[in-house]
């Protein structure tokens, strides 16, 4: 600490050299929250000082609700601490424990809303880490070809009025028939296998063949999957192949394409699953129009009309 003189005596400084602020008052656990909400007041983000207050009055109320104890709270500080630790530029457990506490889909949620009149939107996940590949429409992503149900995937870009969104660009990737991704396999599958970037028609149409994807465990060696074991719960999301539309005049949808006859529909560990962005990926009998698409006969097909948002 450093003193500075002046005209009406010494005035207590920071390290930093910024005026300490006024006397607050002494801490008490009646008017904890409020005590601590005051030291922000000088904050000149206005919105930085909105977040901190509303969390310290949140965070506070939690600790009086349930008695948090000492010892709970160094093992809530110990379990955050391990979360950090096993972060690293392809996993991020920080973003993996919002998932499984809602946090992701209720951000993600109130940041895009449907209105009744969107595509609803859904997390983007732990696995869009590499850049999908562009391809023409109609193109295979599964490139490993190593089993699973033929599907041919179409739909239509479209805004709230029905007009066709040209151009847009729609980026899939999803998981193979065992539950992986290709990242989790290197070396025994194809780089950005199952991943594709396609531009739609003059129409807003898009369509692409792959396999029916299967639903799969988030990862379970970290801090987060000891706390869906202490809590009972599974680690599993329901199949889906992830779908994010762009274009220059839309905002971006991030979401879903759900397998309607998909375990953990019910009960997806991230929260990700919305009724309507369940599909049926419907068995289809025809020769002449599996040889049409280069696909075996039978296949599976799923049409997902999507609707976007025009900018402003």
């Amino acid at each position: 600490m450093s003193t500075h003189q002046t005209d009406t005596g010494t005035r207590t400084r920071t390290d930093t050299g910024a005026a300490a602020p006024a006397p607050a008052a002494l801490f008490t656990a009646e008017r904890s929250a409020e005590i601590v909400t005051d030291s922000f007041a000088r904050t000149l983000d206005p919105r930085l000082r909105e977040i901190l207050g509303s969390l310290v009055h949140h965070l506070h109320a939690f600790a009086k609700d349930v008695d948090l104890t000492v010892d709970e709270w160094a093992a809530g500080i110990r379990f955050l601490t391990e979360t950090g630790h096993t972060c690293d530029d392809t996993r991020q457990e920080f973003i993996m424990l919002s998932d499984v506490l809602g946090l992701s889909m209720l951000v993600e949620t109130l940041a895009h809303p449907a209105d009744g009149q969107y595509t609803e939107s859904t997390v983007e996940g732990p696995f869009h880490m590499v850049d999908s590949p562009p391809r023409a429409l109609g193109d295979t992503i599964d490139e490993a070809a190593a089993g699973g149900e033929a599907c041919l995937v179409t739909g239509r870009i479209t805004d709230a009025e029905g007009t066709p969104v040209a151009g847009a660009h729609v980026d899939v990737w999803q998981a193979d028939a065992d539950g992986y991704y290709d990242v989790q396999r290197p070396g025994e599958v194809p780089d950005r296998n199952l991943r594709g970037l396609f531009t739609a028609d003059d129409d807003g149409r898009f369509w692409f063949r792959t396999i029916v994807p299967r639903h799969y465990p988030i990862p379970t060696d970290g801090p987060v999957g000891g706390l869906l074991r202490a809590t009972g719960r599974h680690s599993f999301r329901a199949a889906h192949i992830h779908v994010e539309v762009t274009s220059p005049a839309t905002r971006t949808l991030t979401t879903h394409l759900f397998v309607a006859d998909s375990p953990y529909l019910d009960s997806d560990a991230v929260f990700g699953v919305k009724e309507s962005l369940v599909r049926d990926f419907a068995e289809v009998d025809d020769p002449d129009r599996a040889a049409a698409h280069g696909l075996p006969n039978p296949f599976r097909h799923v049409d997902f009309p999507v609707t976007v948002q025009r900018d402003g």
